[in-house]
């Protein structure tokens, strides 16, 4: 029986039978195969993401893979049987920021795939056929659920521009940690540090290509050239920023609690930092990120740890947020 999860409420959801939404003109029906869960997710259940973005009730699900079954009028007939993943923002395609290629930033107004709009935690997904991107025949299902996530990294080393031969470092050692370590590491970098929080994250994060592993208590150089931030705290992002030499360019990804202490403005000035920030993946990250992972150059199977049933929802959250270092990312299958 095709099933969804439904978000009535914070705090509130029940497993229910789910009909599949035939698509209309420009559509395509897909067959979730998996859907990952990420903090934002484990948010919006508990009732605490920024209003403006979550309307409930709702059903979940941003990171997701799956097999094309129908698409609507308009739509080429070739797409049926592919296995996809897909843009979570619905931009509207025609204001100044759209037209730029920057649709994370559409002045029309925020609307993203399993937040506003129904998600994934569902045996099938209908959405605008222009935000599917088509895996090789060949790829991994499993695998590709998470190639969400590893696009917002990608946005983050397109905007960082590490060249070969620099020094480059990642801050975080969760999920968007380790893609970012991959990212840079098929730069060619000179130097690939890791700094964190857990020592025990030192293994992977070797295995993913960097040279050099730190926690935050050690002692940290301080002449990078590129810092990608992605462990969502303010003390993290003046650890990145502490790393980089004068000029160095610094990404952050991570979203720290409201009302953080954020980056000192006179060290910034005085350094000549260069600070680009990151929400979400414009088209050009996902196509990048698709290559690369088409490629062999990412791999993001050994993050996850987990792979759960829709009706093992509440334990999937629970999980998600345990702080248990044996979990990784964590996964639902229709």
């Amino acid at each position: 029986m095709s099933t969804q999860v439904v978000v009535q409420a914070p705090g509130e959801h029940r497993v229910e039978p789910h009909t599949p939404r035939e698509p209309l003109a420009g559509e395509a029906l897909v067959r979730v195969h998996a859907t990952g869960i990420c903090g934002s997710d484990r948010e919006v259940y508990q009732g605490n993401r920024p209003e403006g973005y979550v309307r409930y009730p709702l059903t979940p699900g941003h990171e997701w893979s799956g097999t094309v079954e129908a698409v609507g009028a308009g739509v080429p007939s070739t797409l049926v049987g592919r296995k996809v993943v897909g843009e979570g923002f619905r931009n509207c395609q025609v204001c100044d920021r759209c037209h730029a290629g920057e649709t994370t930033l559409c002045t029309d107004g925020y609307e993203e795939t399993g937040f506003t709009q129904p998600g994934a935690m569902a045996s099938t997904l209908t959405l605008p056929a222009r935000l599917l991107h088509v895996l090789p025949e060949d790829a991994d299902l499993t695998a590709a659920a998470l190639l969400e996530p590893a696009a917002c990294i990608a946005a983050a080393a397109i905007k960082a521009n590490a060249l070969p031969g620099e020094r480059v470092a990642v801050v975080g050692t969760g999920t968007l940690g380790m893609f970012a370590v991959q990212f840079l590491k098929a730069g060619s970098p000179a130097e690939l540090l890791v700094v964190g929080t857990r020592g025990d994250r030192e293994a992977l994060s070797r295995q993913f290509g960097a040279s050099d592993f730190r926690t935050r208590d050690q002692e940290l150089p301080d002449d990078f050239d590129v810092v990608i931030e992605t462990a969502g705290s303010a003390s993290a992002a003046r650890t990145a920023a502490s790393l980089l030499r004068r000029g160095g360019r610094l990404v952050l990804t991570g979203i720290p609690a409201p009302g953080a202490e954020g980056l000192d403005p006179t060290d910034l000035v005085v350094r000549q930092l260069e600070v680009h920030t990151v929400f979400g993946a414009p088209p050009d990250a996902w196509a990048h990120t698709v290559r690369v992972f088409g490629a062999g150059l990412l791999d993001p199977l050994p993050l996850v740890t987990h792979e759960l049933p829709l009706s093992e929802f509440s334990e999937a959250i629970e999980l998600v947020g345990s702080g248990d270092p044996k979990v990784g990312k964590v996964l639902l299958k229709p």
